[in-house]
């Protein structure tokens, strides 16, 4: 590498590369921002934390081109700026685009998603949602819900937080215990063809059934993962001995 003269304004800000360049600089901004939204949005909102894809994607390119010029001597500030021009420009019309034409939105963005509709657990969602049952309990959990017939609606929303309406208190019927969290205890299992007097709760959606013959697979969801007891708050019925 040849010795770097200080302060030599002309590659300060232009550099060597000629004058094409700067449209190859344009082209390469929008091909990578493009593709950095679209593995975003692949990725799941929830490792997103509250940062939109686009948000998210400007945190990103804007640190990139920011840091390299500050003490990179071959990357002219220039083109520096022409990219964070661009990032900027492009997140306003695509934020131009989002509030005048919904699908624009619902393609960037994506939709919200219901997780748990009367305290049964939406599998189809949550797959569409990349979540794991054991992440909505655990969000849930933080909540201080103790078992799912407890809410009423769960979503997930836009961007990437939950939004949870539960029964007056006193009101819940019972449902899947989700209080201990199961990788310390997991619920009592219930094998299908059995006989329990209580009403049960698929260990898969949480769906209750009534009390009598437990089904050998879920009505709901049609899975066979098992049934444990549906209850009204686990910590009081563990501490009764009544689970």
């Amino acid at each position: 590498m040849s010795e770097v003269e200080p302060f030599d304004w002309a590659r300060l800000f232009l550099g060597d590369a000629p004058p094409l360049f700067y449209v190859e600089i344009v082209v390469r901004t929008l091909i990578i921002f493009i593709w950095l939204i679209v593995l975003l949005r692949s990725s799941g909102r929830r490792s997103l934390a509250q940062l939109s894809a686009i948000e998210f994607a400007i945190v990103i390119a804007l640190g990139s081109a920011v840091g390299d010029p500050m003490f990179y001597p071959e990357v002219p500030l220039l083109h520096a700026m022409l990219v964070m021009a661009l990032v900027v420009g492009l997140q306003q019309g695509l934020a131009w685009l989002i509030r005048r034409r919904e699908t624009i939105e619902t393609l960037i963005e994506g939709r919200p998603s219901e997780l748990v509709r009367g305290g049964v657990l939406q599998l189809a969602e949550l797959e569409h949602a990349k979540l794991s049952r054991e992440d909505v309990c655990e969000t849930l959990r933080n909540q201080s819900v103790r078992q799912l017939g407890e809410v009423q609606r769960a979503y997930f929303e836009q961007n990437g937080q939950f939004s949870l309406f539960v029964h007056p208190s006193g009101q819940a019927p019972p449902g899947l215990p989700i209080v201990p969290p199961w990788d310390l205890q997991k619920p009592a299992e219930v094998l299908g063809g059995e006989a329990h007097a209580g009403p049960v709760a698929c260990l898969s959606c949480g769906s209750v059934s009534r009390g009598g013959v437990v089904p050998g697979h879920c009505p709901v969801c049609g899975k066979a993962q098992g049934f444990t007891p549906a209850v009204i708050d686990p910590l009081a019925a563990e501490e009764t001995g009544a689970v």
